[in-house]
């Protein structure tokens, strides 16, 4: 149960943070267009490429323990500066996202895009293959933080696509991105302080 919910907490901390995939649930939640399959599309990827990383990782830790080692350091630093790049956001806001009220788009157009942002993304090879599954060997129980990942993946798409109407006055204000990205800042540098320390 501990490297589940360490696998969940780390995982749904990672996917908070904005990009143009959250951006786009987001946008099909506001509309309540093609919510299910939206969501779906983003967490089934989710737990694929997770899969791929600590099933992948393990098995390659197993065979060549340098490797976890120097995968362990290249995750520290890749959380430190990704903490780094969240704080400055939040300090030097740039362009605000914008929900872009589009005409209503058939359901494999917006699987297709959906699919797109998330598989055309080089940070979701580097979150979920690389420092998931790097992370994962540093516990018992890989296994059981992978389903914690995906559980987070689940959990975090659905409630942002259910919940986008919710939202919506609260992220129309700039405050409220600035302070989600020093808490996603804190976070990752929480993260890296406690892989270094091993």
């Amino acid at each position: 149960m501990h490297d589940a919910l360490a696998g969940f907490a780390l995982a749904l901390s990672l996917i908070v943070a904005i990009g143009a995939q959250n951006v786009f649930v987001l946008q099909q939640g506001i509309m309540r267009q093609h919510v299910l399959a939206v969501v779906l599309t983003c967490a089934i990827s989710d737990a694929i490429l997770v899969s791929i990383g600590v099933g992948g990782f393990g098995w390659i830790a197993e065979r060549a323990s340098w490797l976890e080692g120097f995968l362990t350091l290249a995750g520290v630093a890749f959380l430190v500066v990704y903490g780094f790049m969240r704080f400055f956001r939040a300090l030097f806001p740039g362009e605000e996202m914008r929900f872009e009220q589009n005409n209503s788009q058939s359901m494999l157009a917006a699987i297709g895009t959906c699919l797109a942002l998330t598989w055309l993304n080089p940070h979701v090879y580097l979150d979920t293959v690389v420092l998931l599954g790097t992370i994962s060997t540093n516990y018992a129980n890989p296994f059981s933080f992978g389903v914690g990942a995906v559980l987070a993946s689940f959990f975090f798409f659905f409630s942002l696509g259910y919940g986008a109407k919710m939202l919506t006055g609260l992220f129309a204000k700039p405050e409220a991105w600035r302070i989600l990205d020093c808490m996603v800042a804190f976070i990752m540098w929480g993260i890296a302080l406690r892989l270094a320390i091993g």
